[in-house]
């Protein structure tokens, strides 16, 4: 049981407050501890009932505790301490899974049944929070990260479908991971493990019916939004250390900012900025909103040889293969962050909710077609003879009318698969070496991909494109990133969009209250229009982006050249085929260098990973 031990360190970073471990002849639970709600030693873990006969590990937060524990109290149960674990693991005492559907928060976590040698595990509704696992004929493994399963000594077969998926997205959505053994349970999903037995259900699944709402009109939807999103932020302010928010000068982050200051006098705003990247830079609108809302703001104002400095840290802390590069700022907003909090609430969810990105814009202007989308189709061999980059807004723009175009001939499906990618899949086929493709099952990746595109329809809709960003993007990208980079930080990043009563809104609400012509996240805006500064509006959406194409062409290029896409690397290690890097090598040196960076970024990263994890 060495392992619990080793494993449980593995995490230190996410939990530097306090860990433990309970051995006995059968189990071993491990816990690290960043300590938020009742810091004092009667909420450290893994915590036991009274009779224990269940002990709980748990990472995450139940917010509305509090009313949990008063139910329970009137039912006669007595509590110990003053923390939300201990109501967790008294509600499923009394209602055993049925207590999911109770919990407002964000959560991983497992409970032991001592008497019946069973598991129970489970994970919130959208996967804010991680949870990995392993089953086979001997054992049962789980934690919250990869790092902790690997030092159980694992089989690291390569699941080579998870591999030829990463190399179209950057990152391997759910269940599957980087290994064949290892799996990540599903959002809104528990399991029970028994004796060599193992029971995979759902508890939760977005409802998608209009109904709800039908009787309110957009006044009165704009209001019910207003005050969900109040209430959501009000249940995330709870703490019991130092809490902030990030600030970017965007809607989504100042509305959180907004409803926060209401409640909180003295709140401590956050925003990173690019000195040397006046393209990415939005520190004016964050120092804007700040002032507005008498916030203490902190900028953190960035140099390139910042960011720079950072990308081993990031390199380093990945135990699996992910490649969204905006994880490099999300990584130093949180270090910075953490010297003056421990939580920060933050604006992730509202574009995969409210369609706010260019892609939904897309998808759309082509469900609705008119003489102006065929136009950008007659146009498309014109466009393709200019530059496309996103380094600057020019080419960015041609860059976005060819994906638009491209995407208009395809079917619904495979319209959504390329714009949520970076390569098309005979380009990351291409990049395979003859060994990998013979492991390669066609079929099994086909499958798996029509799984994660199974509510998109061939007569789109733009609730079937958000259903599939919120199962697909939302939980394997964007909040796995987040996790990763604040927890590799000890700090806690709350989300208010993703309170369930606010999803559950959102999608009662018909589409045209979420998007037109001429804007994205309608209601939001709408809703929020007479408390947030005037200048928000009529504003280009940024991103939140790093130069990759710059650094690859100057300070990191002996990086893809000589060390981990050099042809002596990749001819040893066997995986990839050199030539089509080289190719890749060269379009990123020309002055049509498309989205060639985010693929090679997703190639630096699976190296530096396979290094460390496979090789060494």
């Amino acid at each position: 049981m060495i392992h619990v031990t080793t494993a449980t360190i593995a995490l230190q970073k996410r939990g530097p407050d306090f860990h433990d471990v309970y051995i006995d002849e059968f189990v071993g639970l491990g816990h690290r501890r960043l300590s938020i709600i009742d810091t004092s030693t009667a909420g450290n873990q893994p915590m036991w009932d009274s009779a224990k006969r269940y002990g709980i590990v748990f990472n995450g937060e139940i917010f509305n505790y509090q009313e949990l524990k008063k139910e329970l109290e009137e039912d006669g149960v007595s509590f110990k301490s003053s923390s939300d674990t201990e109501v967790l693991l008294n509600l499923y005492i009394r209602e055993k899974e049925n207590c999911l559907k109770k919990l407002n928060g964000f959560f991983s976590f497992c409970i032991y049944d001592k008497l019946e040698q069973t598991f129970f595990v489970a994970r919130d509704r959208y996967g804010i929070k991680p949870l990995l696992y392993l089953f086979d004929e001997d054992k049962f493994l789980f934690g919250s990260e990869m790092k902790a399963i690997i030092e159980y000594g694992i089989d690291k077969e390569i699941d080579p479908s998870s591999l030829f998926t990463y190399l179209q997205l950057n990152y391997i959505p759910a269940p599957n991971t980087i290994f064949s053994s290892v799996k990540k349970l599903m959002p809104g999903h528990y399991l029970k493990v028994s004796y060599k037995k193992i029971e995979t259900h759902c508890y939760y699944t977005i409802p998608t019916s209009h109904n709800t709402s039908e009787s309110l009109n957009y006044d009165q939807a704009k209001e019910k939004l207003k005050e969900l999103l109040e209430d959501s932020v009000q249940r995330r302010l709870i703490s019991d250390v130092p809490l902030g928010a990030f600030l970017s000068g965007g809607v989504d982050s100042s509305v959180i900012t907004a409803l926060a200051s209401k409640h909180k006098p003295d709140l401590h705003t956050f925003s990173i900025g690019f000195r040397d990247e006046k393209f990415f830079d939005e520190t004016n609108y964050a120092n804007l909103v700040a002032t507005y809302f008498k916030t203490d703001h902190t900028v953190f104002s960035l140099t390139n040889n910042d960011l720079l400095a950072h990308i081993n840290d990031v390199l380093d802390y990945l135990d699996e293969p992910f490649a969204d590069s905006s994880a490099l700022n999300v990584y130093i907003l949180s270090k910075e962050t953490r010297k003056h909090a421990t939580v920060a609430l933050s604006g992730d969810g509202a574009d995969e909710l409210l369609a706010g990105y260019n892609k939904h814009a897309a998808a759309h202007r082509i469900i609705n077609k008119g003489w102006q989308e065929n136009l950008i189709g007659l146009l498309t061999p014109v466009l393709k003879t200019l530059p496309q980059s996103r380094s600057n807004s020019f080419s960015n723009k041609i860059r976005q009318a060819i994906r638009f175009a491209e995407g208009m001939k395809l079917d619904s499906k495979e319209r959504y698969w390329q714009w949520a990618g970076f390569a098309k899949e005979p380009d990351a086929y291409s990049l395979l070496s003859e060994s990998t493709k013979q492991k390669l099952d066609r079929l099994e990746f086909k499958s798996r991909k029509e799984e994660q595109l199974k509510f998109i329809s061939s007569k789109e809709t733009l609730q079937e494109i958000l259903l599939t960003d919120m199962s697909l993007v939302l939980p394997n990208d964007m909040l796995t990133k987040v996790d990763l980079m604040s927890m590799a930080n000890g700090l806690e990043v709350r989300v208010p969009f993703l309170d369930y009563q606010v999803v559950d809104f959102i999608f009662s609400l018909p589409d045209d209250f979420k998007i037109n012509r001429s804007i994205r996240k309608r209601i939001l805006q709408d809703a929020f229009r007479e408390v947030l500064p005037r200048e928000l509006y009529n504003r280009p959406k940024k991103g939140f982006e790093v130069p990759l194409l710059k650094w690859f062409r100057t300070e990191l290029k002996s990086l893809i050249l000589d060390d981990l896409l050099s042809e002596k690397m990749i001819r040893e290690q066997g995986i990839f085929e050199y030539a089509a890097i080289e190719k890749l090598k060269l379009q990123l040196m020309s002055s049509n260098p498309q989205d060639i960076h985010a693929r090679l970024w997703g190639l630096i990263v699976f190296q530096s990973w396979w290094r460390k994890y496979i090789k060494n």
